[in-house]
């Protein structure tokens, strides 16, 4: 393309500042939410895999016990008497820090003389102490009650020094610790590590989680022969891991929500594209004269194409620049909604900045680039192709549009069979149920110009009882419709989107509801603090009995709730439970079964299994589950799988007795207390906090636990609805720039009526008669989309995504409020373009004719 002509559309557009402005905009804004989300999901995982990293070092291996962990005699035989130098002794757990602003920590307890080749950059130097003299902090380590050590960077942010007591939060329990030592990274990486660590002495850690006597896991470094030997030699209730396994399992437990976040983003990049389609035709609406001349004057139709995509392109990339740039800022706000969804579902993770990565960048900017040139491509040919002598003549691109509806709606047909049938029958893929979803909705934008012309019809019929206006205004819709459809069908898209995701969110609401309604029928719950639901917490084994004793409680339930192996399945949630008298299994929603059949096995040593961990693993009613015990690997029948909405991994259910005789464990992780009828249940909550003194548990009735689980409901998706605003605010400045190109085209047919008597009120009429007619349009058309979206959601996606089985539910008022908002875009989008043809004299509009 000829420098020339290049330099004269750069100068063109620099005339336009608002809609080169608003070219940038579509594609930054695009750009950014796609950033944002990845960002914020790989800072998450990142963050979780550094610790980890941290926490294994160069382990190669790892020995596993049971929930009550390893007796730390097996690590004494394995490095005294088997002579396995390359070993080390963990103890792990999670605390709470009051002077950390109640940030939950990992505790890692280790020995200081066996690290060197696992952690090498856990040193502990000699260190200054705080009264100005010195001393060794290895021996402060291991001599100081209560010493730890934590990171630098964080003491530095908290505030803390050497020598600072500090309050550790452990399950139900109160612990005092000292900062002896300061642990420097040597590198960035390093540092990011060690947020959110602690370290400790083996005993020291030992006292903290009262596991005295016992250690989390032993770390080894071992060629696979050495560690064949090692696994051989193992007593019962012991195994051995590739150190592998813990970050494998971090990447399998967050793969469908991250997935599910990054598929909504890309949807609102897709409701963008509309966007800059629209705003690249404006562009060509406005310089279809100037093109004509430079057609006529012998610039080819080619040289004309490559001169809008090159615009294009340019604008593209300053746009996807901008993007990343923004990405990175809404990336900050976006993290703390992702983190904090990944810490109530999942784990653990401390997070305390984007980190950014190059390959996430690089992604967001091509995408924003490539979208650029695939919405410009259209509105380019278009301005190609048309021939020098009827450059000026708007009647030949509708003419042309008109003849090319049959072959666009067969191909719309087309991809929409194509979608559904992806969605359908590829059961294997998540991504390609997404994908399917995609060309799903693109079939459906195809169906939107031959839609119009249908309901336009309507509308004139309809609208022409009440006078010519309302005939003319449903004809205007039909005869720009390569202006109007486009508009129709980007506003479509967000509010089909917005139909979709809510109606999913609210049947998914519903069925929590009423699975909670079933679930907890305990009158008070009682439990340690806790901020994750993936991990195992106890409480003092004492508490139980003075619950039952306080006046008004008639019976009381206890769970044990830890993660246990599998040989077959690695880390499994395993829930153990007392049955209240009568109760039995008639709480849980089972596939099949009768629910005292049911208990009756449970009762006799048999496992439930929850949906999601039954979809997960392929098991259903009458496998067998094997799991790791304290005696060695055992087969556990699966007497039934159950409806559950906690966890999207699924957990495994048994009976707390079958769960002590095979597991040596006698501590507990919450109790459930019922009220005797005619008691009032406020006082003896009140009685039941009394009775329970000064332990660190939370008492709660069964309301607010209630409330607190919808509470975390709400917060997983809080993100999926700031993304559908995003969706609806890009739809809406597609309408305007529709209707600002719309109306750009029309000054002459708008000078015209001006000149034969129609009033300013008129024109405002017939104007707001258009866009309303547009935005209900859009809004009809959403209402099956979205249907059809939340039916996809529920029963393929999530299902697929997360195992679980969602009840449908309606949410009619969902779709009157949908063409609600679809009809006021549409309105407010027409305010400035006829603000601007108010003030136009129609004169000025009939000059050029």
């Amino acid at each position: 393309m000829h420098w020339t002509l290049l330099k004269t559309g750069l100068r063109d557009a620099m005339r336009r500042p608002w809609l080169t402005g608003l070219m940038l905009f579509s594609v930054a804004l695009g750009v950014a939410v796609v950033v944002a989300i990845d960002l914020a999901n790989d800072s998450a995982a990142r963050a979780f895999h550094l610790s980890t990293e941290a926490v294994i070092g160069r382990a190669t291996h790892v020995i596993q016990g049971g929930p009550g962990g390893i007796d730390d005699d097996v690590y004494r035989r394995l490095r005294v008497d088997g002579g396995y130098r390359l070993s080390a002794p963990v103890v792990e757990g999670y605390a709470g820090v009051e002077e950390m602003g109640g940030q939950t920590v990992r505790v890692l307890g280790v020995d200081p003389l066996a690290e060197a080749p696992f952690r090498s950059y856990l040193t502990l130097p000699r260190t200054p102490a705080s009264d100005g003299g010195n001393f060794d902090a290895l021996t402060a380590f291991y001599t100081r009650p209560g010493g730890v050590l934590v990171g630098a960077e964080s003491a530095a942010r908290f505030g803390l020094r050497i020598g600072d007591r500090i309050s550790l939060r452990v399950d139900s329990a109160r612990k005092t610790a000292v900062i002896v030592g300061l642990l420097k990274a040597p590198n960035d990486v390093s540092a990011r590590a060690l947020e959110g660590l602690m370290l400790a002495d083996v005993s020291t850690a030992q006292e903290f989680f009262g596991m005295r006597g016992r250690l989390s896991r032993i770390d080894l470094i071992a060629t696979p022969e050495i560690a064949g030997q090692i696994a051989a030699r193992l007593p019962p209730g012991l195994a051995l891991a590739p150190a592998s396994e813990q970050s494998d399992t971090v990447t399998q437990l967050t793969a469908a929500f991250q997935l599910n976040l990054t598929a909504f983003s890309l949807l609102a990049l897709m409701v963008g594209m509309f966007l800059i389609y629209n705003t690249v035709m404006f562009t060509v609406v406005q310089r279809r004269q100037m093109l004509g001349i430079l057609r006529c004057l012998g610039v080819t139709g080619r040289q004309i194409f490559a001169l809008i995509m090159a615009e294009a392109a340019i604008i593209g990339t300053v746009g996807s620049v901008l993007g990343v740039l923004l990405g990175i800022v809404l990336g900050r706000f976006t993290v703390a909604l992702v983190t904090q969804t990944i810490n109530d579902l999942y784990f653990s993770v401390t997070v305390r900045g984007v980190d950014v990565q190059a390959a996430t960048l690089l992604k967001g900017a091509v995408l924003g680039i490539m979208a650029a040139l695939i919405a410009a491509a259209v509105p380019s040919a278009e301005a190609a192709a048309v021939p020098a002598i009827t450059a000026l003549q708007r009647s030949d691109l509708e003419d042309r549009v008109r003849r090319m509806l049959p072959a666009l709606t067969r191909t719309g047909v087309v991809m929409a069979v194509a979608g559904l049938a992806l969605i359908i029958f590829v059961q294997s893929s998540v991504f390609v149920s997404f994908a399917g979803l995609f060309v799903f909705l693109f079939g459906l934008v195809f169906c939107v110009p031959q839609l119009t012309v249908y309901l336009m019809r309507v509308a004139a019929w309809l609208l022409g009882r009440w006078g010519m206006l309302g005939r003319m205004a449903a004809r205007t819709v039909t005869n720009a419709l390569s202006r109007t459809s486009i508009a129709i069908a980007a506003l479509m898209v967000a509010i089909s989107v917005t139909i979709g995701v809510t109606v999913m969110i609210a049947s998914f609401r519903t069925t929590v509801e009423n699975w909670l309604d079933q679930t907890l029928l305990a009158d008070i719950y009682i439990a340690p603090p806790q901020s994750s639901a993936n991990r195992a917490v106890s409480m003092d084994p004492a508490l139980p009995d003075r619950i039952a004793a306080v006046p008004g409680i008639s019976g009381i339930e206890i769970y044990r709730n830890v993660s246990v192996a599998s040989p077959s399945h690695g880390p499994v949630r395993l829930n153990a439970v007392t049955s209240r008298r009568g109760r039995g299994a008639s709480v849980y929603r089972f596939r099949n079964g009768s629910p005292d059949e049911i208990w009756a096995q449970v009762l006799s040593g048999a496992l439930i299994i929850t949906e999601p961990f039954a979809n997960r693993l392929r098991l259903n009613l009458g496998d067998h589950l094997s799991l790791l015990t304290d005696q060695g690997p055992h087969d556990f029948l699966v007497a039934a799988v159950s409806y559950d909405y906690s966890s999207d991994q699924g957990s495994v259910l048994m009976s707390l007795d079958t769960y002590r005789r095979y597991w040596n464990d006698s501590a507990i992780s919450s109790v459930a207390a019922y009220v005797a009828p005619g008691a009032d249940a406020g006082r003896v909550e009140d009685a039941v906090r009394a009775a329970l003194g000064g332990a660190v548990v939370r008492v709660q009735a069964n309301r607010a636990l209630r409330q607190t689980a919808l509470v975390i409901f709400d917060r997983t998706f809080a993100i999926t609805a700031a993304l559908r605003i995003v969706a609806v605010v890009v739809a809406f400045i597609g309408v305007l720039s529709a209707l600002m190109a719309l109306q750009l085209e029309r000054t002459r047919e708008l000078g015209t009526l001006r000149a034969t008597g129609m009033t300013i009120p008129q024109l405002w009429r017939l104007t707001l008669l258009e866009t309303g007619l547009m935005g209900a349009t859009a809004g009809l058309l959403s209402m099956p989309v979205g249907l059809a979206m939340s039916l996809v959601l529920i029963y393929v996606i999530n299902l697929r995504s997360f195992g679980w089985t969602i009840f449908f539910s309606p949410v009619p008022e969902v779709y009157v409020q949908a063409l609600a908002i679809s009809i006021a875009a549409a309105l407010l989008a027409a305010v400035y373009p006829m603000q601007r043809m108010s003030r136009m004299q129609a004169a000025t509009a009939l000059r050029s004719e």
